[in-house]
C-alpha cells in the first residue's frame, strides 16, 4: 500500500511498526525522502499536513484548531485535515491556504501553537460530525492527556446536545479510529453498544472490541494492519471461536465498510439482532 494511504488508514500518525504491515520500508523511506511522509521521532510517522499547517499558524500569527490542532498533539483522526484549520484574531492581509477562523478566545484555551487539548476536543464535538468527534475525544482520552473529569468540567451548562452526546460517549478503551467510527455508527442507530466488553469462556476472558451484551452480539472492527501477521490471524481464530461456542453471535467489518457503507453496517446487525438466539 503507499505509505500515505497507508496512514490515513491509521488517522494520520503511526508508528514504523505499524505502518510496515501495510506497506515496505522502501516505499517508506522513499515517501520521506521527497516529503510525502514525515518522520516525527524515533519511531513515529505522520502526514506532512501537520507541519504544514503550524508553518501557516505561524505565519499568520494564529493558533491550530479543530483536527489541525488534534493532529498537533498526536492524536489519531479517522480523516487527517484537508487543509490546515486555523484560528486568528484578525484576517491576514494576504490571502493564505487554510481554512481560518476569526475569533478571540481565552488564553487559557490557548497552548502554544494550538487550542488547548481540551478545548481542541470540545471543539471538536461542537463543528465536526459525530464520528470523526468520537475519533477525536477517543484518542485523547486514549493518550491520557485529557482526563474525563476535565472534559466534564469545562462543559459549559448551555453547550449543546451534541457536545454533550460525544463526550458522554467518549471512551479511551476504543484501541483506534477504525474502532470509534464503528461505534459511532451504531450510537448513532440507537444501538446499545459496549467497547471491550469483557466476557470469561472456559475460564479465559476475552474482549471483543465491541458488545451488545443483551443481544448477544460481539463486533469486532477487522484491521488488516493489525491482524495481518500470522500469529495474530490465528489467535484471532482461536478467539472468535471461542465467543460462538461462548453463545456470542460474532460480526467482523472491514475498514472499508466502516468509512463508506454505515448503513450496511447498521443492517447487519439489526438483521443479526433478529436472529434467535441459542439456549
Amino acid at each position: 500500500m503507499d505509505p500515505v494511504a497507508a496512514l490515513t488508514r491509521l488517522g494520520g500518525i503511526a508508528t514504523a511498526a505499524e505502518l510496515t504491515l501495510l506497506t515496505s520500508r522502501k516505499r517508506l523511506r522513499r515517501a520521506v525522502s521527497v516529503g510525502r511522509v514525515v518522520h516525527v521521532s524515533r519511531s513515529r510517522y505522520a502526514l506532512p499536513s501537520r507541519d504544514e499547517a503550524r508553518a501557516v499558524a505561524v505565519a499568520v500569527d494564529g493558533h491550530l484548531r479543530l483536527l489541525s490542532a488534534a493532529e498537533h498533539w498526536g492524536w489519531k483522526v479517522k480523516w487527517p485535515a484537508q487543509w490546515p484549520q486555523k484560528l486568528v484574531a484578525t484576517l491576514p492581509a494576504e490571502p493564505v491556504d487554510a481554512s481560518l477562523t476569526v475569533a478571540v478566545v481565552p488564553r487559557a484555551d490557548l497552548d502554544g501553537w494550538a487550542t488547548s487539548r481540551v478545548r481542541t476536543v470540545l471543539d471538536c464535538a461542537v463543528e465536526l460530525p459525530f464520528d470523526e468527534a468520537l475519533a477525536v475525544a477517543d484518542s485523547a482520552l486514549r493518550s491520557g492527556e485529557v482526563t474525563r473529569e476535565q472534559l466534564d468540567s469545562a462543559l459549559p451548562l448551555d453547550a449543546p446536545a451534541r457536545v454533550r452526546r460525544v463526550v458522554a460517549h467518549a471512551s479511551p478503551l476504543a484501541a483506534n479510529p477504525f474502532e470509534s467510527a464503528l461505534r459511532a455508527i451504531l450510537i448513532e442507530a440507537d444501538i446499545d453498544v459496549v467497547p471491550q466488553w469483557a466476557t470469561t469462556i472456559d475460564g479465559i476472558t476475552y474482549h471483543p472490541d465491541l458488545a451488545d451484551p443483551i443481544n448477544g452480539l460481539a463486533m469486532e472492527a477487522n484491521s488488516f494492519a493489525h491482524h495481518a501477521a500470522k500469529a495474530d490471524h490465528d489467535a484471532d481464530c482461536v478467539r472468535y471461536n471461542a465467543l460462538v461456542i461462548g453463545g456470542w453471535t460474532v460480526l467482523r467489518f472491514t475498514w472499508e465498510q466502516v468509512m463508506f457503507s454505515p448503513r450496511e453496517i447498521t443492517a447487519t446487525v439489526l438483521a443479526a439482532r433478529a436472529l434467535p438466539r441459542a439456549a
